[in-house]
């Protein structure tokens, strides 16, 4: 199945936040484990909004936390070969660290437009909207204004469903039209964390969510992903200029660095003399896919090390794979104290393509008044035994 447009009934936003710790004795071994945040360094009021740290967990012992400050997944906590829970994801001890200047996104919900927009302009009915520019000359991830640094309405349904909601104001970040927005993380027994996104509008406007978790399957902290074993179902990807956004074409894979439809290591190919990893500092392109039913894997990713495997399953027609090649390890601020040095994460995006508001052969992501925007993606986490590193 696709992203569907379905006729709108209107949602309440929700704005009770209601605080949820597991009492899973499990829990506590995590945390001693892979150094789970503290939740109350969480809890404050940002813009008069209060702010709480949420905790999803299955029946496995894993768990995932989740901020209510721009939908930060701010831990994933998942069974290795061993079954030691181990955190997956890259992130801070404190919310404060989330809200300062050049932070990568970490975690985070990311609207009303994922990835980027040339030159920050696109035209809807004749009318040219100019957005916020916070990437060079270009728009990304909303802009400066966007859902990352929201503080969402946040509602915990159990212990493994948390339901966060927002409106974007008509004009926010140069948006046109009120876009009132619902997401939901399920934390499922079999150790996936499906994100449910649900959007309505009184103005015809553009959509494209997505969540920017940076993944470390080795475990958060560690120095590289390039020893993780990739695979993507894509035969093209979107070739790029020098500032990141798409030409327009779609470029094959086949005899090139992208080809991932073949199981090969991140870094086999990630310093070849190709202009797009130049452009890129190494992968960070927008891949078509093959099959997006929601059903089949999009990607699979493997850790040498900690056995884990991602697979990810999506509706949407793209993924954007990024190395962290902007990451660089100055800060030493991660969990715990830790550095995240260049490419020590890498990121599965799922979305409709960039810019495509200016390019008429990319998948529409206009949405109109009296549709729903409905999409769903799912991270699943498996355990593998350790085999022999490929190349």
């Amino acid at each position: 199945m696709k992203k569907i447009f379905l006729k709108a009934l209107p949602f309440a936003t929700l704005c009770l936040t209601i605080a949820f710790i597991s009492c899973n004795p499990k829990s506590d071994k995590a945390a001693e484990t892979t150094g789970q945040s503290d939740s109350m360094k969480y809890n404050t009021t940002i813009d008069g909004k209060s702010v709480q740290l949420y905790t999803l967990q299955n029946k496995q012992g894993a768990s995932v936390s989740i901020s209510n400050y721009g939908g930060r997944v701010v831990s994933l906590l998942v069974p290795d070969k061993d079954n030691k829970l181990t955190d997956v994801v890259l992130g801070y001890d404190s919310i404060n660290a989330y809200r300062k200047k050049g932070e990568p996104f970490f975690g985070a919900l990311i609207g009303r437009y994922g990835n980027r927009i040339g030159k920050g302009k696109f035209t809807l009915d004749g009318k040219e909207y100019a957005l916020q520019l916070n990437d060079g000359v270009n728009t990304l991830h909303g802009g400066t204004d966007g859902f990352f640094s929201k503080v969402w309405g946040a509602k915990q349904l159990d212990s493994q469903k948390l339901e966060l909601s927002y409106i974007s104001a008509d004009g926010e970040a140069g948006y046109p039209g009120k876009l009132d927005v619902k997401v939901t993380y399920t934390l499922t027994d079999d150790n996936a964390l499906q994100i449910d996104y649900l959007a309505t509008t009184d103005k015809t406007t553009v959509v494209n969510l997505t969540n920017h978790a940076y993944f470390n399957l080795n475990g958060e902290g560690n120095n590289t992903i390039l020893d993780h074993e990739l695979t993507i179902d894509a035969n093209a990807y979107t070739p790029v200029d020098s500032t990141l956004i798409p030409t327009g074409k779609l470029q094959p894979v086949a005899g090139t660095a992208f080809d991932f439809n073949k199981a090969k290591t991140i870094g086999k190919s990630i310093e070849e003399n190709d202009q797009q990893l130049k452009f890129g500092k190494g992968y960070d392109h927008n891949f078509v896919l093959t099959h997006h039913d929601g059903k089949t894997p999009v990607a699979t990713v493997k850790s040498p090390v900690t056995g884990i495997v991602l697979e990810v399953y999506t509706v949407e027609p793209g993924l954007q794979f990024y190395s962290g090649n902007f990451l660089t390890g100055v800060d030493k601020d991660g969990k715990g104290g830790k550095s995240y040095p260049h490419r020590s994460a890498f990121c599965l995006e799922t979305q409709h393509f960039p810019d495509a508001p200016n390019h008429a052969n990319f998948a529409s992501t206009v949405l109109k008044p009296g549709e729903t925007y409905k999409t769903s993606t799912t991270y699943k986490f498996l355990k593998a035994p350790v085999a022999k590193k490929i190349d």
